[in-house]
Formats: structure tokens, C-alpha cells, sequence
């Protein structure tokens, strides 16, 4: 590995950041070869335990090479927030540039990256009756109806929502219920900083947007192969777990519990695949979104053969190394 001919303390951070299957943690890895890496992960799946499968983590041999942090940090039963990834996240930088080397974020949750980055939005806390509620009535009229009722009360915020993305809806309309203001008025006060630090965001995106919709299905079929299907199962033999949790309304943990309720029927499968794939593919849009609306990103093309070196170049500019 080389050695990098100094590292600034006080320079900026390095992010690497896209959508799903847009191979991130391989060009990291890669760039471990060259560089005193140590990764911390930017995905609110992989912080989970006993969710190995569906959230592609590191293998162990991959983590026993470099290390990795923010990865198995919590039980499923459990909920992890950005403010606490923020305040992690904050830590461990330090704690690794104190040894001497490079912290380097990696991941696709882009709330996470951007409330270190930015700061975060005094929002109210949740509410476990309201959000009951709500639970309930979805299960009746269904996440659209729901969607359709805060387009009345927040049009803008449900402007920028799918009709069936449960977790954002409820939250919106949970704040609405609980304070009287949509969440739009919330969002538009600035944001209070976490952080001084400064970043350097490298973002991989795609030239061919159907060619990252193949890794997409590609990936969730060999997850499905590895054992996805089996670790929901043993994940819902606990008795402690429901699909209300934020753990299990993960992508692919979602639909394959939704499936196994169904009563996991053989001809079934297949339409639990597609629509994995799907809301995969809709969280991907959400990334992409969110990325390009990021200040001062220097874009990569995930499909670029030439993806490590244009990224060791990048840090070594960027991090003056």
C-alpha cells in the first residue's frame, strides 16, 4: 500500500456516494490498496445486525482487510437516526485521522451524508401512537390514499414522494398531525450545522440508466439465491419483529416479508422478485436525486472501466496527499 505523502488534519473529508449497485464498496476496496483507508458506512441497512444478505455488506474477509465502521451497530428491534450517524460519523473521523490515516464515507443514504455535511432540521420527534394510527389505515386504504390525503394538506412535499413510499409518508403526515405545520414549513428553516468539517463528494453515477436497472436486477436475484428469503425468515422466527419497523421496511426485506404473509406461494415468488426489483430501482431514482442536488460533487461513471485510478486521482487533488 502506498503511503500518502502527508495527511492534513484539517483538510476536507472524502464521501463516495451513488445509488445502488453502483459499485461503491468495490472501488473502495480498491482504493484501500493504495491508500490508509478506513471506511465508514453511509447506509442505514447495514448498520443493523442479523441482515447480512439483503444489505450487501462487506464479507468478513473484506472487513478483516480493511476495517469498516457503522456496520452491525444496532438490533433490528432498534432504530437508528441521521442526527446519531452525524454524531458517530463526526467521531470516528476523528478518531481515525488521530492514527493516521484516511477516513473515507461510503455509502448511499443520502439524508446520512447530508446531515453530517449540512446539518440537520429541528424536526419534531416521532410519535408511536400516530404513526399506529396511521400503520392501521394504510393497511385499509392503502399508502396511495394516504399519499393523496398529504397532497391536500402539503402539496410540496408530496410532490416529491412516490404514492407508495410508506416510511416518508408517514413521517410527513405524522409531523402535519403532531404540530399543525406541513413538513414542508419545517424544511424550509435552516438546517442547524453538525459539523466544520469540509468534504470532498465523489459520486458515481450512471451513463446508462438501463444498464444500472440490469445490476439491479442482477443483484437482487443473487441476493435472493445467497439466502435473502432465509434470513427473513429467521428474522420473523424472533417474534419480536414487525413490518412496521424501520429495519424491515428495508428494500427486499419489505417485499419478501409482505410474500412470506402472502403465504409464500410458489407462483407468487416471481412477483415478489419484480416488485424488489422495482422499489429498488425507485430507491435508486430517490439517490440519484438526491445526489444531484449536491454542491460540488466531481461525478464518475459507475459503468467506467476506468473507475479507481480517476477516483485515486480525485483524492489525491482534493485531499492534497
Amino acid at each position: 500500500m502506498a503511503q500518502p505523502s502527508g495527511l492534513d488534519a484539517d483538510g476536507p473529508v472524502a464521501m463516495l456516494l451513488g445509488p445502488t449497485a453502483s459499485g461503491k464498496s468495490a472501488l473502495a476496496m480498491a482504493l484501500a490498496e493504495r491508500l490508509p483507508i478506513e471506511i465508514i458506512s453511509v447506509d442505514s441497512a447495514q448498520v443493523y445486525r442479523e441482515m447480512d444478505v439483503g444489505t450487501a455488506k462487506p464479507t468478513p474477509a473484506e472487513r478483516a482487510a480493511v476495517p469498516h465502521h457503522l456496520i452491525d451497530v444496532i438490533d433490528p428491534v432498534d432504530s437508528y437516526s441521521a442526527a446519531r450517524f452525524a454524531a458517530d460519523a463526526q467521531r470516528l473521523i476523528d478518531e481515525i485521522r488521530g492514527r493516521g490515516r484516511l477516513p473515507l464515507l461510503v455509502g448511499g443514504t443520502m439524508l446520512y451524508a447530508r446531515a453530517l455535511a449540512e446539518g440537520l432540521h429541528e424536526l419534531p420527534g416521532a410519535d408511536p401512537v400516530v404513526r399506529a394510527r396511521l400503520d392501521g389505515q394504510a393497511s385499509v386504504l392503502g399508502w396511495p390514499a394516504l399519499h393523496a390525503r398529504l397532497a391536500a394538506a402539503d402539496p410540496a412535499t408530496a410532490a416529491r414522494l412516490e404514492p407508495t413510499d410508506s416510511q416518508r409518508i408517514q413521517r410527513a403526515l405524522e409531523v402535519l398531525e403532531t404540530t399543525g405545520r406541513p413538513l414542508s414549513d419545517w424544511l424550509a428553516q435552516p438546517a442547524a450545522p453538525s459539523s466544520a468539517l469540509r468534504f470532498a463528494r465523489i459520486a458515481l453515477e450512471p451513463s446508462d440508466r438501463v444498464e444500472l436497472h440490469r445490476r439491479i436486477a442482477a443483484r437482487f436475484a443473487a441476493m435472493i439465491d445467497a439466502g435473502l428469503i432465509e434470513e427473513v425468515q429467521g428474522l420473523r422466527a424472533r417474534g419480536d419483529l414487525h413490518p412496521a419497523l424501520p429495519s424491515m421496511r428495508c428494500v427486499g426485506y419489505r417485499q419478501v416479508w409482505a410474500w412470506l404473509d402472502a403465504g409464500a406461494g410458489r407462483q407468487a415468488r416471481q412477483a415478489m422478485i419484480d416488485a424488489g426489483i422495482a422499489a429498488t430501482r425507485q430507491l435508486a431514482k430517490r439517490q440519484l436525486t438526491w445526489l444531484r442536488a449536491m454542491p460540488e460533487r466531481i461525478v464518475i461513471d459507475c459503468l467506467a472501466a476506468d473507475q479507481p485510478p480517476r477516483a485515486y486521482e480525485i483524492l489525491q487533488r482534493t485531499l492534497h496527499l
